[in-house]
């Protein structure tokens, strides 16, 4: 998976920054990095250098292999937070994604050497079968 990191004019990113925004992307979202081709990450200060709360944006865009990227957003009153928050939102929305996914499970085929077996009776079916058999009893006390 590539992680790409992204800012506006007014958030510097520098090498040790993007390393430290690669390293929790790919932390948070590990159980799901073979699934993923790439996430954009754009960090953006909304007050442009002004405090104030929330006012830093990151807003992250999956790319899910064969699948419509997924894109979250995060504001915060610093970039730490907005990047971890941000990355957890991501990994709850891929779970949700590959939840779906895994439910949707074709029937598998036997496998070669075992027998197929019949279908279970229902609980109906014993007892009607158990009624008769009892049935047949009395008849030839009878």
């Amino acid at each position: 998976m590539q992680t790409e990191v992204f800012s506006d004019k007014n958030i510097a990113v520098d090498v040790r920054t993007q390393q430290w925004v690669t390293a929790t992307v790919e932390v948070t979202l590990e159980r799901h990095l073979e699934d993923l081709s790439r996430v954009i990450v754009h960090l953006t200060d909304e007050n442009a250098g002004k405090s104030g709360p929330g006012d830093k944006r990151c807003k992250m865009e999956a790319r899910p292999k064969g699948h419509q990227p997924i894109v979250v957003t995060q504001d915060a009153n610093t970039l730490t937070q907005a990047v971890e928050g941000a990355s957890e939102k991501l990994e709850h929305a891929l779970e949700h994604l590959f939840g779906k996914l895994r439910g949707k499970h074709t029937p598998k085929l036997p496998a070669e050497g075992f027998e197929e077996k019949e279908p279970k009776q229902s609980a109906d079916d014993l007892l009607e079968e158990e009624f008769l058999e009892k049935e047949k009893e009395l008849d030839k006390i009878s």
